[in-house]
């Protein structure tokens, strides 16, 4: 095709970009009925195309990030991850509320918000990386890897945290798996999680005791309650995904017939994935579960190409990062995990969310270019 002479990178990466983009345009205009109904008197076109918008102009973004060259983004990295944290705190204090979290900013002249994590997130897997390539001999001691690479770390998802903390705990993680994939020392990744688990257990401790003395601890409190409990009134939402899941089969009741859309109350956005099952079936939700390991496996395939170390690990840990994120949502759908609030990358509607998640990939893309320019190079003087 034409239009791929244009598009430089991994042309993986760009058709499954395509695919989940073009099935989140279906979905999300057969979701929105309810929000149609209560907000824009059924108006169902004004959210599709509010949507099909926002693809649009994130593929733009991810086009234009792709161009970028990808040393540039350690430049970038390096002042953003001190920009994010003032930003942090801002949002903490005068961002805008919704749903008891204050996690969004608006952005001036539009009636569009963005979450400061969201930029804090990039940042943050951008300036890991820089560390661990810069750096790597400092840290061989488990003093050296806390001074240049946990505190800053530490920082960032200590200023999400309080408002939220599955964000917050996938950042960490998706930072130990770059250390991983940098060959950080694997006894000093031990050593953090055991940390992690003696912080979770001490803040599992401070929620069931003195919820009031962190933010949002008897949100936190209730939604592992009941997550516990099975209760189907305390867990209205994954009932309704259930149900939603078991009345899809294996082929779905097809587009735009799904019942449980005007139940879910979160039907566009945290459980898309049930509506996709209820829909479009089983074979669908198995193959949109391939298409995002098929991501991560070709972010491996960029590291292992990759000549320079940073280029590798802002591929992989970007990858990784939207896929685990993913895997995420599609647990909480099937009532594997307690709800999080995390998105459908690609697929649930949102705002800005879709935009930061094509950067991740433009810039995923732009290290794929420079690894195919090299290998161009190498075969003309062969």
């Amino acid at each position: 095709m034409k239009l791929f002479s244009y598009l430089k990178g991994d042309k993986v990466i760009w058709v499954i970009m395509l695919l989940l983009s073009l099935l989140s345009t279906l979905v999300v205009y057969s979701a929105v009925v309810t929000l149609a109904h209560k907000y824009k008197q059924g108006d169902t076109e004004f959210f599709l195309i509010k949507h099909f918008g926002l693809i649009v102009s994130g593929f733009l973004l991810a086009y234009f990030f792709h161009k970028i060259k990808y040393t540039a983004f350690s430049k970038i990295s390096q002042i953003g991850f001190y920009l994010c944290i003032p930003l942090l705190l801002f949002t903490l204090f005068k961002g805008v509320s919704a749903g008891e979290a204050v996690r969004w900013l608006p952005i001036p002249g539009t009636s569009l918000t963005f979450q400061s994590s969201d930029i804090a997130k990039i940042m943050l897997l951008l300036y890991v990386a820089r560390t661990i390539t810069l750096k790597f001999d400092q840290l061989q001691d488990f003093k050296g890897l806390t001074l240049h690479l946990l505190l800053p770390i530490g920082i960032i998802c200590g200023l999400i945290l309080p408002a939220n903390f599955s964000t917050a705990a996938l950042l960490f993680l998706n930072c130990l798996f770059l250390m991983f994939a940098g060959r950080i020392k694997l006894k000093f990744i031990s050593y953090i999680l055991l940390l992690c688990v003696g912080f979770g257990l001490l803040l599992s401790l401070l929620i069931f005791t003195v919820p009031d003395l962190i933010p949002r601890g008897r949100t936190w409190k209730a939604r592992i309650e009941n997550f516990a409990s099975n209760d189907s009134k305390s867990n209205y939402q994954a009932e309704q995904a259930k149900i939603a899941i078991a009345t899809g089969g294996v082929i779905g009741k097809g587009p735009g017939n799904s019942t449980q859309r005007a139940f879910l109350p979160q039907a566009s956005s945290d459980f898309i994935y049930a509506i996709i099952i209820e829909e479009y079936g089983l074979i669908t939700a198995l193959l949109i579960l391939f298409l995002y390991l098929i991501l991560f496996f070709r972010g491996i395939r960029i590291l292992r190409d990759s000549d320079k170390t940073f280029g590798g690990l802002i591929s992989v840990g970007l990858a990784f990062s939207l896929v685990f994120q993913a895997l995420i949502n599609m647990a909480v759908a099937v009532n594997l995990f307690p709800v999080t609030g995390q998105p459908l990358p690609l697929i649930s509607m949102g705002g800005t969310s879709i935009w930061f998640t094509m950067i991740s990939l433009g810039i995923i893309l732009s290290v794929s270019n420079s690894n195919n320019d090299k290998t161009e190079e190498q075969l003309a003087t062969d």
